[in-house]
C-alpha cells in the first residue's frame, strides 16, 4: 500500500529517519550525601578509639569473657545474671591476681565500659551496612566506589574478630592484660580505617572533574612528605599501642631522660632480645619517645618546605599539622610526667586521632590541591 504524501512535503524528499531511542541514564550519584555518611562512621570511630582509650586506661577490657555478637548487645538486667557474669570474670588471672576483693559493684563499673566499647562497635556495624545497602539499592554510588565502600565493611568485621582475639589472649595463663603486640594490631587497623574513610571524604566532597583537574597541579614533593609523615605517624601509633598495653608510659616518670640516661637501665634484659621489643616497659617507652621525636621534626621539615608554595590552602594544611604535633608532644610530655593518668592519656590517644587525620588532609590537598582565587574582592 503506497503511503500518502503530504501536500507539504517537497518532492523527492526522503521520509525523516524514526528518533533514536535515548538510551536509560544511571541515577545520579550521591557524592555529597555518601560523604555525609562517611563523616558518620568516622566520628563513631574516633569515639570508639577513645572508649577503648579508657577501657585500657581502667583495666577494663578482660571483664566480657566472651564474644557474643549478636546475643551479646543486651547487658545483664537481673541480679542472677550480673553474678553469673562476675563468676567468670573471676575465673580470669586478671582477677585472681590484681582484682581478687573486687565486688560486684566495683565490677559493674568496668563492665559498662567494655561493653559500651563492644556496643559502638555493633553501631558502626550497623551504620555502614544500612548506608551502603541503601546508596546500592538505589544505584546512587558512583562509578568504582563500590569496591571501596565495601572494603570498609569487610576492615570492620575483621577489626571486630581481632578485638576478641585480643581479649582471649588476657582470659589464659597468668595473663592479667591483653597481649600488647594484639592490642597494636588492633588499634593500627582501627587508625588504617580512619584514614581510609578520611580519605574517601575528602574525594567525595568534590567533584570527579575537579579531582582530575586538581591533580594536573599536584605538589610532588609535598606528596613524597605527606607520605612519609603518614608512615612514621602510624608506626608511633603502634608503638604507643605497645606502650599502652604493659602500662609502660607509668615506668619512667621523667623527662627528658629516663632514670637518668637516654636509654633506660635494663631496656635488653629479657631473652630471646626481640622480646624487650614488645614486653620491656623502659625500651617500649623510649621507642616511642623516640620516633616521636622523628615524627616532629619530619612536621617541622614539611611544614618549611610547604611555606614555599603559592597555595594558601597547602600551606594552611602543613601548618595545621605542625600545630597539632606541638600539641600532642606536649601531651606526651605531660602524660610521662604525670605517670599516664586517663585525665592526660586521653586527651593524648585524642590528639593522635587529630594529627593523622590532618597528616592524611594534608597528603591529599597537596596531591588534589584546590583553585586559588588571584583576586580578592
Amino acid at each position: 500500500m503506497t503511503k500518502t504524501r503530504s501536500i507539504f512535503e517537497e518532492v523527492g524528499a526522503e521520509a525523516p529517519p524514526p528518533p533514536a531511542p535515548v538510551p536509560a541514564r544511571r541515577p545520579p550519584s550521591a557524592r555529597r550525601a555518601i560523604s555525609v555518611w562517611l563523616m558518620v562512621l568516622f566520628a563513631l570511630v574516633a569515639v570508639m578509639i577513645a572508649v577503648g582509650g579508657v577501657t585500657r586506661l581502667t583495666d577494663s577490657g578482660l571483664s566480657i569473657t566472651e564474644w557474643r555478637p549478636v546475643t551479646g548487645a543486651l547487658p545483664p538486667m537481673d541480679d542472677a545474671t550480673w553474678t553469673a557474669e562476675f563468676d567468670k570474670y573471676r575465673a580470669t588471672p586478671q582477677a585472681g591476681i590484681l582484682n581478687p576483693h573486687m565486688t560486684l559493684a566495683e565490677f559493674k563499673s568496668i563492665y559498662w565500659w567494655e561493653w559500651g566499647h563492644r556496643q559502638l562497635g555493633r553501631l558502626i556495624g550497623v551504620v555502614w551496612a544500612l548506608g551502603f545497602v541503601w546508596f546500592l539499592a538505589r544505584r546512587r554510588i558512583p562509578v568504582g566506589w563500590t569496591p571501596r565502600l565495601l572494603g570498609l565493611g569487610v576492615l570492620g568485621g575483621a577489626q571486630g574478630a581481632i578485638g576478641w582475639w585480643m581479649v582471649a589472649s588476657g582470659l589464659t595463663g597468668e595473663m592479667t592484660s591483653v597481649a600488647s603486640y594484639r592490642l597494636a594490631i588492633h588499634l593500627g587497623l582501627a587508625f588504617a580505617i580512619l584514614g581510609l574513610i578520611a580519605w574517601y571524604v575528602l574525594s567525595l566532597r568534590r567533584e570527579e572533574a575537579d579531582l582530575l583537574r586538581a591533580r594536573r597541579q599536584r605538589n610532588e614533593g609535598l606528596m613524597a612528605w605527606g607520605t612519609a609523615l603518614i608512615v612514621v605517624a602510624f608506626a608511633q601509633v603502634v608503638l604507643g599501642a605497645l606502650v599502652a598495653g604493659i602500662d609502660a608510659g607509668r615506668a619512667y616518670p621523667e623527662w627528658p631522660l629516663m632514670a637518668g640516661q637516654l636509654v633506660p637501665p635494663g631496656a635488653f634484659d629479657l631473652r630471646p632480645a626481640w622480646r624487650n621489643f614488645l614486653d620491656n616497659p623502659g625500651l617500649a617507652q623510649f621507642n616511642h619517645r623516640m620516633v616521636g621525636y622523628l615524627l616532629l621534626l619530619l612536621i617541622i621539615i614539611a611544614f618549611w618546605r610547604a611555606r614555599a608554595s603559592a597555595l594558601a590552602s597547602l600551606r594552611a594544611a602543613f601548618a595545621a599539622v605542625l600545630h597539632m604535633g606541638l600539641l600532642q608532644v606536649a601531651l606526651g610530655i605531660a602524660t610521662v610526667l604525670y605517670a599516664a593518668p586517663w585525665q592526660v592519656a586521653l586527651p593524648h590517644q585524642i590528639g593522635a586521632v587529630a594529627l593523622f587525620t590532618l597528616i592524611v588532609r594534608a597528603r591529599f590537598t597537596a596531591l588534589y590541591p584546590p583553585a586559588q582565587r588571584i583576586a580578592r574582592g
